[in-house]
C-alpha cells in the first residue's frame, strides 16, 4: 500500500504546482503533506480529461499528423504510406502510462480507500464510477493506437501486457459495472460540478456516455469476434444511450499552450482536404453548389459530369483514386453540404473562416502557381475558387513539376473554426451513437430501433450540429452517386455502373474531350462487389459525420471492415514502407497499404523487456510494425 501510494503523493505535488487554484487549496494542512482521506477524488478526474485533451506538443504529433493522416481527415505523408516516428510515439504513449491513465487510476484508488474507511463524500462512489468509465476510453485508445496494453497498469514497475481480447473484455465489463453503479440521484455541489470539464457531473450524462461507448467497443469486435459483440452491443443498447446534441462528450478549448489549446491549432500544419473526403463528399446529397456558395463564387460551379483538366504529366495517374490525372478547375456541380463548411475554398478571403496560417508568410493565400516541364514554366494555374483532393505517396516526376500541389493556398483546408482554440474538442457525438445502432439494426442485432430510422436521424443529428437541419429532407432522400458509387438515401440500394461518362479540357491543349471515369473498386470490403449496399452508406456518412473531430474512429472503422473507400497512396516510385503496393497493382485496395497501428516507442524494450515481449507476442506474425493488423481489424 505504501508503494502504491508513493506515487499518488507525488502526482499530487506536481498538480498542486501546475496550477494555482485547486482543491488542495482548501485543506487547512500543507497539502504536500495531505494523506489519502484529504486528497479530492474529482480534481484527479478533472486533470486526467484535461490532460488527455493533449498540449499542442503532442496532438500535432497524435492528433494531426498520425490521426488525421491515417483517418483520411487530411493529406499527409508519414503513416499514411507506412512510415513512424519514434518521438512522437514515445511522447504520447508516456502521456498516457506516466500520466493521463495515472490520474485515473489515482482517482479510483484513492477514492475506494476513502470508500473503505468510511471518510468518503457522499457523492465519492459517484466518481469512482466516472473514474473507472474514464479510465476504459483512455485505455481504448491507447489500445486502439499499439494494440496489447496492460490492463492492471500502475500495479507495479513493469507491468504484464495483455492481448487486445482480453483488453477489450476488461473494458465492456468496466463499462457494464460502472454505469449500472452510478446513483442518478446524487448531486454534486457545484465546487465539484467545476471540476469535470464534459459533463459538470451529470451523472444521467455520463451514463449515457458509458452506454454509448460500450456501444463502440462492442462494434469494434464485430469481424473478429461477432458473438461476444452481439451480446455486449444488444445488452448496453437497452440501457439509456447518448442521443441528443446536448449530451455530447466535449471539452471547451481556449487558447494559450496547455491541454485545452485546440488541437488542430498549430499553424504549421496545413491540414488539407484528402482526396478521401473528396470522394466522399463529391456529388453527394443532390445540393447545388450554386446555393451553397456567394454570388462572387457562382461562376465557378461547374456543369455536371465536368471532370476538370486533364493534366496527366503533372498529376500522378499511379493511385485508384477516380480522379487521378485530372485538376478541377472550379467548384463541383453539386456536393455534401458540410464540405465547405469544414474545408474552405481557396481564395475565398471574404469567408471568415478562410484559415491564413502560417501567418508569417502569404503561402495560404498564394492560389496562382505554376506547372513545368522540369526546367521551365509551361502552364500558369489560378486555383482560386477550385476544388481538388490528392491521394498521399510518392508522386515522383509529375509531383516534381507540379508546383500547385506544392502550396496550401491552392487546396481546400480545415475551416478556421477549428484552428484558433475558440471550439470544442468532441470525445462523442450523438450522430455516433445513432450509426452504431444502425449497424447493429443492420447486423439483425437487437437495437432500440431500425436501421434505417437509425441512419436517417445520425445524417440529421450532424446536419443539425453544421446548422444544415433544414437540408436533411432532400439530402436524404437523394440517389446520386458520389466519386465512391454510393448515394445517401436509405432505400437507393442500385448499384453504379462500372464508370460514368465525363468532360474534361486537356490542360495542354485546351482540346474538349470525354473519358469514362471508373468507379473504384474497394477490394477489401466483399471483394469490391458492393459499392452502395447499407453499410457502405452507414460508414460513409460516419466517416463524414465524423470529420474533423474524431479521426482514430474513422481510421478505426476503416481497419476494422476497410469501409468507406481509401485511395490507394500514388507509387510513381517505389514506396519502401508499403512493399505491397507497386506500379503493377495500384488499382487494387488490399489492407497491407494502409497503416493498422503505431509501433511501441524504443524506450519500451529496454525499461520493460518482459512487458515488450509480451506484447509482440500478441501481435503475432507481423511484429512490432505498422502495418501489423490489430485483433479485431481485418487481415
Amino acid at each position: 500500500m505504501k508503494n502504491r501510494y508513493k506515487g499518488i503523493w507525488l502526482l499530487v505535488t506536481v498538480l498542486v504546482m501546475a496550477s494555482s487554484c485547486n482543491k488542495f487549496d482548501e485543506i487547512n494542512t500543507n497539502p504536500l503533506a495531505a494523506n489519502a482521506d484529504q486528497v479530492q477524488v474529482d480534481y484527479f478526474i478533472n486533470n486526467s480529461i484535461v490532460g488527455s485533451q493533449m498540449d499542442p506538443h503532442i496532438a500535432e504529433r497524435v492528433f494531426i499528423l498520425y490521426w488525421k493522416t491515417a483517418g483520411r481527415q487530411q493529406l499527409g505523408g508519414g503513416i499514411s504510406t507506412g512510415g513512424y516516428n519514434d518521438g512522437w510515439s514515445s511522447d504520447y504513449y508516456n502521456g498516457y502510462m506516466g500520466s493521463w491513465l495515472n490520474t485515473a487510476n489515482s482517482a479510483i484508488q484513492v477514492g475506494n480507500e476513502q470508500i473503505a474507511k468510511g471518510t468518503n463524500k457522499l457523492y465519492t462512489k459517484n466518481l469512482v464510477q466516472v473514474a473507472r468509465i474514464w479510465r476504459a476510453y483512455l485505455m481504448s485508445e491507447l489500445s486502439d493506437n499499439f494494440g496489447p496494453i496492460p490492463v492492471n497498469s500502475f500495479q507495479g514497475t513493469n507491468p504484464e501486457f495483455s492481448s487486445e481480447k482480453d483488453v477489450y473484455y476488461h473494458l465492456l465489463s468496466e463499462l457494464k459495472e460502472a454505469s449500472a453503479s452510478l446513483d442518478l440521484a446524487v448531486v454534486n455541489p457545484d465546487a465539484v460540478k467545476k471540476q469535470d470539464p464534459a459533463f459538470q457531473y451529470d451523472y444521467n450524462k455520463w451514463k449515457r456516455y458509458a452506454n454509448s461507448l460500450r456501444l463502440r467497443l462492442a462494434m469494434r469486435l464485430s469481424e473478429v469476434d461477432a458473438a461476444k459483440a452481439k451480446l455486449e452491443f444488444e445488452d448496453a443498447a437497452k440501457d439509456v444511450l447518448l442521443t441528443d446534441a446536448n449530451q455530447t462528450f466535449k471539452v471547451t478549448e481556449r487558447n494559450g499552450w496547455d491541454a485545452l489549446t485546440g488541437v488542430m491549432s498549430r499553424e504549421w500544419n496545413a491540414q488539407i482536404m484528402s482526396a478521401t473526403y473528396r470522394n466522399l463528399t463529391y456529388n453527394l446529397g443532390g445540393i447545388s453548389s450554386t446555393s451553397q456558395v456567394g454570388v462572387a463564387l457562382q461562376p465557378s460551379v461547374k456543369p455536371d459530369n465536368y471532370i476538370g483538366l486533364r493534366l496527366q504529366d503533372h498529376f500522378t495517374t499511379k493511385t485508384n483514386d477516380p480522379f487521378a490525372g485530372y485538376w478541377l478547375d472550379g467548384l463541383p456541380s453539386k456536393v455534401d453540404p458540410r464540405a465547405f463548411k469544414a474545408f474552405i475554398i481557396p481564395g475565398d478571403f471574404a469567408n471568415p473562416n478562410f484559415n491564413s496560417y502560417p501567418s508569417w508568410d502569404n503561402t495560404a493565400k498564394t492560389t496562382v502557381r505554376t506547372l513545368t516541364d522540369g526546367t521551365s514554366a509551361i502552364k500558369t494555374i489560378d486555383a482560386k475558387y477550385s476544388w481538388n483532393g490528392y491521394a498521399p505517396g510518392d508522386w515522383g516526376v509529375p509531383g516534381s513539376r507540379n508546383n500547385v500541389r506544392s502550396f496550401n493556398g491552392t487546396m481546400p483546408r480545415t475551416s478556421n473554426e477549428f484552428r484558433t482554440s475558440a471550439s470544442s474538442r468532441i470525445f462523442f457525438a450523438n450522430w455516433e451513437t445513432y450509426f452504431l445502432v444502425a449497424e447493429g439494426a443492420l447486423r439483425g442485432w437487437a437495437t432500440p430501433m431500425t436501421a434505417k430510422v437509425a441512419y436517417e436521424a445520425g445524417v440529421k443529428a450532424n446536419l443539425d450540429y453544421w446548422g444544415l437541419g433544414g437540408q436533411s429532407a432532400a439530402y436524404l432522400a437523394s440517389t446520386d452517386f458520389n466519386n465512391a458509387g454510393t448515394s445517401v438515401s436509405w432505400d437507393h440500394t442500385t448499384e453504379p455502373p462500372a464508370s460514368r461518362t465525363m468532360t474534361f479540357k486537356d490542360g495542354y491543349t485546351n482540346a474538349d474531350g470525354t473519358a469514362q471515369i471508373k468507379y473504384p473498386e474497394n477490394t477489401i470490403y466483399k471483394s469490391g462487389s458492393v459499392k452502395n449496399d447499407l453499410l457502405t452508406k452507414i460508414i460513409t456518412q460516419k466517416f463524414i459525420a465524423q470529420t474533423p473531430w474524431l479521426p482514430l474512429e474513422t481510421w478505426s472503422d476503416h481497419r476494422r471492415l476497410g469501409l468507406p473507400f481509401f485511395e490507394n497512396p500514388a507509387v510513381e516510385n517505389a514506396l519502401v514502407t508499403l512493399p505491397n503496393l507497386t506500379a503493377a497493382n495500384f488499382m487494387t485496395a488490399s489492407v497491407k497499404n494502409f497503416p493498422q497501428r503505431l509501433r511501441y516507442p524504443s524506450g519500451l524494450k529496454n525499461s520493460n523487456a518482459k512487458g515488450y515481449a509480451q506484447a509482440v507476442g500478441f501481435l503475432g506474425a507481423g511484429g512490432d510494425e505498422v502495418l501489423t493488423p490489430l485483433w479485431w481489424a481485418k487481415k
